[in-house]
């Protein structure tokens, strides 16, 4: 049977009146005895399923009655129709080198048995809707349709479930509002553009020979595009465009859409500094990192006239890994966060342009995973608009061995995004997608793609020969004029500018980019370049006071335990956070939830907005955390910290979608747009983090130090050893603190819920400073109710976070100290239950390192030099020797050992991070703690 529901699709959606009613009787008819009807109605009804009568928008608006003889041929024109509508893309004219089959076949009237006559016999009204009064006839209104699906742009719409969007699309196309032409004017506006793009690539091929670029040539009308797009956004009132791009065309999108100046783009080739030439009015804004990066991953912000702010996001090497970085971004840049509760988003103030890459598109994961973003309330946008930059190749690797969809915008077709493909050689056509393309956007507010085919005019980079490697398509390729060449003729021969004013244009225009290269020639300095990182990231965070005052930690929580009348919680959740109410009454201890909770409460308190997302973070994967109650009688919500009082911003917690490395960068993107946010994504487990892993490489490590990116992003990995095997144990803390360096992040193993209460509170206390940067803890997860890591009303009143902690009870005999354990986290809370009050262990003190990175050596020292008969330093941790931070501790503690034996206590070294059977941890771990403790 047919999936149709009075699609587009169907013949019978242009068919009402008697006609319908004579096909709906023929129905009835084929469903007693198929074979007594015409066979085309049969196979009709075989395909479609039966007629269903049309929703009163979906009436035509004029029909015509037809004989029942002819209505074989009616049905088969209607699919002729349909066919052109769903299929006309594949007989498009949509290559510019024109080295891909078309596809006619389905196309041809004789394929569903028809004639001219036979169409000219068709009403008009059964196949087109307000056609254009030169369209008498079927025949006629199937030419017009073929004109308008089988040009230089093609549509695939078909797969979006919404009638109201392929209806309105449908129109758009078929009233001809695509196909309009520009004005003389504006065509000349589009030549000069693309003088100016081509010759930018002409000039710096010529001047810098040899110079890796990733030129633009041969999708040069992306830039013509993009200005459209931000022609329209100043005029809909856009306060911003976030936009995401690889390598490819950067350089000139950076000159052409983002107006960074001619002198500092070739100041970049000739290696010269570059800020003499940045524009005085402030209009252009470019940071930079100490250690620097390459010109084609450098980004910049820029404010128009108008004064909509365009954003160039910075980019590695890892191509499409920006795309979910800008979707955050353009998330931060639509909420308002000033108050309490639910942030609104207004999704008109902002909207990403995301440009992909035809081998990445359907090659890299991260951009399907992006798509998913688009309908999910904690991510959603509003609608971005894609654009595929089509070479029809990968580096050197042909289609064919690129994907397995026949164009490479069909992962997006999954998630009901339009796809419009579009010739890039005709920079008019590129004009009117990019106007539809925009107010589908700003209609449905939903992603919509547009695919811009065109070629590429080099290899990969300018010292590629791709003849080598691409024989084929590059000698078509060097045959082929470049489009700048192909309008430049077109407006001559249409009498818009003569040869000369063409010819007049392209030479300006060149010896204005001469003009600029001299002046900065001129302006050469043989200053060496320094590498200075800025002294408050150098600094380190001040030991700022964390403290909260008990009347209001005591007022917000009776205000987080007081629900609504009407509020039904779930009786045994409800008793246990009510148990909250203890700890403020004398009896037991705030745990590690708790905690955290208050800690929310008090940094909305002082201003900070705070975002939380990660796989189950509302309830926390380990059923500790309840941020979103739910009513067991009707599933609403209540969100506890929207209810306190003196909130001054917003807050909220989302599920996420099952997806580390796009929810990192997510929330990566989103904090470096709004730098005041306390943002924090949480690790179902920490292991699961390692899939995020060019997040923290490329992004969050590094940022700073390459782009001048600031970010405090906070990342929650659970971890810690209980014989749960090699997938659920190591949050891989070795990869982090390898990346440490130059301040770049602080890393932490917590083994105190105050220590994580003022952790967090200093890390909100830092955000929008100059020393601001991002804090990944390795956080508990036997250990969130363990009594040992509890804290008392007092521990979150007074003082800040401590970066070592002291085993209380023990090293209070300075003369009896030989030896010095140091542990973090579970490992630290470990010995601690062994060793109780410490009566035992005269010799030996206990030292937590809460802080990691950086290493809290001055403070270590400071507790070696209190016991003179120190004979031992060991290091005690549950992962392998070769995991966990024994690698990173050991050259610090020799560094201050001042000649005291250095050891290990731990795991030998291992492939794999853990045991998988839980009796051989427990075995194990007994073994580290009775070595580590052993008396000597």
């Amino acid at each position: 049977m047919s999936s149709n529901y009075s699609d587009s699709k169907s013949p019978w959606s242009s068919i009402t009146g008697p006609n319908l009613g004579y096909v709906m009787e023929m129905y009835d008819i084929y469903q007693e005895s198929p074979e007594s009807i015409d066979p085309e109605f049969a196979e009709l009804f075989k395909q479609y399923g039966p007629p269903v009568e049309p929703s009163a928008e979906q009436q035509p608006a004029a029909t015509a009655e037809v004989k029942s003889d002819k209505f074989g041929k009616v049905l088969g024109a209607i699919q002729l129709a349909e066919s052109i509508r769903a299929h006309g893309h594949l007989a498009s004219d949509i290559y510019p080198l024109k080295d891909q089959p078309r596809e006619t076949e389905r196309l041809e009237p004789s394929t569903y048995g028809l004639t001219e006559q036979d169409l000219k016999e068709v009403p008009v009204s059964l196949l087109l809707e307000n056609a254009p009064s030169e369209v008498k006839d079927g025949l006629a209104a199937i030419e017009y349709l073929k004109s308008l699906y089988t040009d230089k742009v093609a549509f695939e719409f078909s797969h979006v479930v919404q009638p109201q969007e392929r209806s309105w699309l449908q129109s758009k196309i078929e009233s001809g509002e695509v196909k309009k032409s520009l004005d003389a004017d504006k065509k000349k506006e589009v030549l000069e553009l693309l003088t100016r793009v081509e010759g930018f690539e002409k000039f710096v091929h010529r001047t810098f020979v040899g110079q890796k670029r990733f030129s633009i040539e041969g999708v040069d009308t992306l830039v013509v595009l993009m200005d459209e797009l931000v022609r329209l956004s100043e005029t809909a009132g856009t306060e911003k465009i976030m936009i995401g791009m690889a390598h490819r065309g950067r350089l000139n999108v950076l000159t052409h859409i983002l107006h960074k100046p001619y002198e500092m783009m070739f100041a970049g080739f000739a290696h010269i500094g570059d800020e003499a030439f940045l524009p005085e009015d402030g209009s252009l804004q470019i940071t930079k990192g100490w250690f620097g990066d390459v010109k084609y991953h450098m980004g910049a912000s820029y404010k128009s006239p108008q004064g909509t702010n365009i954003k160039l996001a910075y980019n590695p090497s890892h191509l499409e890994i920006v795309s979910p970085v800008v979707a955050g971004q353009t998330r931060a840049a639509q909420e308002l966060t000033e108050q309490s509760g639910l942030a609104p988003i207004d999704a008109n103030k902002a909207y990403a342009i995301m440009v992909h890459g035809d081998a990445a598109f359907p090659g890299q994961g991260v951009v399907t995973e992006t798509l998913n973003f688009s309908r999910i309330r904690g991510y959603q946008t509003g609608g971005s608009i894609h654009i595929i930059a089509n070479n029809l190749i990968g580096f050197t690797t042909e289609q064919y061995d690129s994907r397995s969809t026949h164009y490479s915008s069909d992962p997006a077709k999954g998630f009901e995004v339009p796809v419009i493909h579009v010739n890039a050689d005709e920079p008019e056509a590129v004009i009117a997608v990019a106007r539809l393309a925009f107010e589908y956007r700003q209609k449905f507010r939903k992603d919509i793609l547009i695919d811009l085919i065109g070629y590429r005019r080099y290899g990969h980079n300018e010292m590629d020969e791709p003849l080598v490697t691409n024989p084929t398509m590059y000698h078509g390729i060097h045959e082929h004029g470049t489009v700048r060449e192909i309008y430049g003729e077109k407006l001559s021969s249409d009498k818009v500018l003569s040869e000369e004013d063409v010819k007049k244009l392209d030479s300006d225009i060149l010896a204005e980019m001469q003009k600029a290269y001299d002046h900065i020639k001129e302006n050469k300095s043989d200053d060496a370049h320094e590498v200075v990182i800025p002294e408050a990231v150098m600094q380190g965070f001040p030991e700022v006071p964390t403290g909260v005052d008990k009347d209001v930690l005591t007022k917000m929580n009776e205000d987080l335990l007081s629900w609504p009348s009407d509020f039904s919680a779930f009786g045994k959740l409800a008793r246990i956070l009510k148990r909250r109410e203890d700890p403020f009454n004398g009896k037991g201890k705030i745990d590690w939830a708790h905690a955290e909770t208050l800690a929310f409460g008090s940094i909305l308190q002082e201003g900070n907005p705070i975002r939380l997302s990660g796989q189950d973070a509302q309830r926390g994967t380990f059923a500790h955390r309840h941020l979103v109650l739910h009513d067991e009688k009707n599933g609403n919500e209540l969100v506890p910290l929207h209810h306190i009082s003196d909130a001054k911003a917003s807050f909220v917690v989302y599920n996420s979608p099952l997806s580390e490395a796009s929810v990192v960068g997510f929330e990566y993107g989103y904090n470096v747009e709004n730098d005041k946010a306390l943002v924090i994504w949480e690790a179902q487990y920490g292991d699961f983090a390692n899939m995020a892993q060019m997040m923290f490489d490329q992004f969050i490590s590094a940022a700073r130090a390459k782009w001048g990116q600031k970010s405090g992003l906070v990342m929650l990995l659970p971890h810690a050893y209980e014989g749960q095997g090699p997938e659920h144990s190591s949050a891989r803390l070795e990869r982090f603190l390898q990346n440490a360096g130059e301040n770049n992040w602080t890393v932490a193993n917590l083994s105190s819920a105050a220590n994580y209460f003022h952790i967090l509170r200093r890390q909100a206390k830092m955000l929008g400073e100059e020393s601001i940067r991002p804090l990944i803890i390795v956080t508990p997860k036997s250990l969130l109710r363990h009594p040992l890591v509890g804290a008392d009303v007092e521990d979150l009143t007074e003082g800040n976070f401590q970066t070592i902690i002291e085993q209380p009870g023990m090293g209070e005999n300075t003369k009896k100290v030989e030896r010095l354990l140091f542990a973090s986290g579970k490992m630290a809370i470990d010995l601690a239950d062994r060793v109780k009050d410490g009566a035992e262990y005269p010799d030996t003190h206990i030292v937590r390192v809460e802080q990691l990175y950086p290493f809290p050596s001055e403070k270590i020292q400071a507790i070696i030099k209190r016991y003179p008969k120190l004979k031992e330093l060991a290091w005690v941790q549950e992962e392998p020797k070769n995991m966990g931070s024994w690698s990173f501790a050991e050259p610090k503690l020799r560094e201050i050992a001042d000649g005291i034996d250095i050891n290990y206590y731990g795991r030998v070294v291992r492939s794999s991070p853990a045991e998988g059977d839980g009796e051989m941890h427990k075995v194990e771990q007994a073994r580290i703690i009775d070595e580590a403790l052993a008396k000597s």
